[in-house]
């Protein structure tokens, strides 16, 4: 077993705030130091932000639990300090295959294009991800930040005051009663701050049961993502193949609805099933056991005045296509920003609402993913196996059939269509992948790349256009990236900024999805566009 699991990472310490005569108040504070809250925390403080996070635990997430991070998170987590790490352990994937029964019908890539620095996905215990972050937490800190972890602080009771939150605190010497402007739940699935103020999901929850085994072994599998329909060594189920770092790899096995899950989940159960699929000359070990239900569900709403959820507490899909944790982070990085600037009283209390509206679709759009995938996997009628075993059998010969087939529609960033923060699409021939609302893709630029030169601010990028180097709008900077199509003799920057143009202007976010776009410079248009995209009109 390894060793991480049993290190504090953020061992109780008596905080101040249990000696104070009245409650304190924090700007900030997150309950719950998983990957979701970690990320929030990180980003707040590097923005100048105040922030507290309570945990009632001290360590990293038992058990691998996500794995799977895309490469839009890894870009997230690039501008949060700690994107290299996790690459530099990950294992890099972008090839997935098919298999029904014993033979492969066929393959796919999920990054076939070049120009873009990180890859398509990697694989990485959700306890490495949780360790590094809490290392950057560390970096933070020791800079100056203001970036606390309180571990063993359980939250009791949350009291919504207006102008404020109240929280009572259990620690391992007593209670004590804190108040924060501002609370981000980042709780989990369970989430306790759901329960206590009396909210609940809505959705579906799937009739089936899975076996996740994490299996340490010496194995001659590629690094590639393999899923089976009922294969030999479970038929009529399915099963997925993952490599992870260590030697780890993570196999999940279909085992049907009515099952005893305590029983299913013993060593003596677990084992025989995977020497069926592995087969009896491999060694192995178990590093972790566990079964899943699938869910699909969210909240109605994610803001309730000043608690704020975020992640699993706010909406569950299934693991097949890798949605849970890398639609979390997209939660924080939807929201923080948007945060930042009401704190600073440059924007106004509504640009929240947007984070609503906008994450809202997004899981929706995972929630119908993972039930597509969900009634892909485990048809409920005869007549749905059917279509779903004549589909297989056409993928294996012919490429029209293979859309159809759904082992996990894996996880792409949300495009935010609609959004209310969506300004001008005023660009001629501009493609359709950098529209407003649509998160900037990478491309090379010159010695780097783009969004590496995009930063964590609004930009106002400009492609083979003039602009002024920056422009402030009723207290909000957008900074100019100046780049040209020749910065890039690969064609992907023109490709992917002016489609069939020859020159772009655009507004970019600071969570880099684009805001707005025209062919030049009017100054007029980008201060109404930085005004809507800020709640301001």
């Amino acid at each position: 077993m390894n060793k991480i699991f049993e290190i504090p990472l953020y061992p109780y310490t008596r905080s101040p705030d249990q000696d104070a005569a009245a409650p304190v108040r924090h700007k900030v504070m997150i309950v719950g130091a998983g990957p979701v809250g970690l990320a929030a925390a990180i980003d707040l403080a590097q923005q100048g932000v105040p922030v507290v996070v309570l945990d009632d635990n001290d360590k990293v997430s038992f058990g691998s639990r996500a794995i799977c991070f895309a490469k839009r998170q890894l870009e997230i987590l690039d501008r949060l300090g700690c994107g290299q790490p996790m690459v530099d352990k990950g294992v890099v994937w972008n090839l997935g295959k098919v298999f029904f029964g014993d033979r492969k019908v066929y393959e796919f890539n999920l990054l076939p294009e070049e120009g873009h620095r990180r890859p398509a996905f990697i694989n990485l215990q959700q306890y490495y991800f949780e360790d590094y972050l809490v290392a950057r937490v560390r970096e933070l800190q020791q800079e100056g930040a203001e970036i606390e972890l309180r571990g063993g602080n359980k939250v009791l009771d949350v009291a919504d005051m207006g102008d404020r939150v109240r929280l009572n605190v259990q620690t391992p010497e007593g209670p004590y009663t804190v108040e924060t402007e501002w609370l981000i739940a980042c709780d989990g699935a369970g989430s306790p701050i759901r329960s206590m103020m009396g909210l609940d999901f809505v959705g579906r929850v799937f009739e089936d049961n899975f076996l996740i085994a994490d299996v340490i072994m010496d194995a001659e599998f590629p690094t590639e993502r393999w899923f089976w329909f009922d294969p030999p060594f479970n038929k009529g189920q399915s099963a997925l193949l993952h490599k992870q770092p260590d030697g780890v790899w993570r196999i999940d096995l279909q085992l049907g609805w009515d099952i005893d899950k305590e029983e299913e989940k013993k060593p003596e159960k677990v084992i025989p099933r995977l020497r069926q699929m592995l087969g009896d000359d491999v060694e192995f070990e178990l590093e972790w056991v566990s079964i899943y239900t699938f869910q699909c569900r969210r909240m109605e709403k994610f803001r309730h005045n000043r608690v704020i959820f975020a992640g699993d507490s706010a909406h569950q899909v299934s693991p097949f296509g890798a949605r849970g944790a890398n639609s979390g982070l997209q939660d924080s990085d939807n929201l923080i920003w948007k945060l930042k600037l009401v704190i600073d009283g440059r924007a106004p209390e509504r640009l929240l609402d947007s984070y609503d509206a906008e994450r809202i679709l997004g899981a929706d759009e995972n929630i119908l993913n993972s039930s597509r995938s969900t009634d892909f996997i485990t048809p409920k009628s005869e007549i749905s196996r059917i279509f779903r075993d004549a589909v297989l059998d056409l993928s294996e010969h012919h490429e029209f059939a293979r859309p159809l087939v759904n082992s996990g529609r894996l996880s792409v960033p949300s495009v935010y269509d609609g959004s209310p923060l969506n300004g001008a699409d005023a660009l001629p021939g501009g493609p359709a992948r950098t529209r407003p609302g649509a998160p900037c893709p990478d491309a090379p630029a010159g010695n780097g790349y783009v969004l590496d030169r995009l930063g964590g601010g609004f930009a106002l990028l400009t492609v083979d256009a003039d602009a002024p180097e920056s422009l402030t709008e009723d207290g909000i900077e957008a900074r100019r990236v100046a780049l040209s199509a020749a910065d890039d003799p690969t064609g992907a920057l023109a490709d992917r900024y002016l489609g069939t143009g020859k020159s772009a202007v655009y507004l970019i976010r600071p969570d880099q999805h684009v805001a707005a776009r025209w062919p030049a410079y009017d100054e007029a248009r980008v201060r109404a566009a930085i005004r809507r995209a800020t709640a301001k009109e």
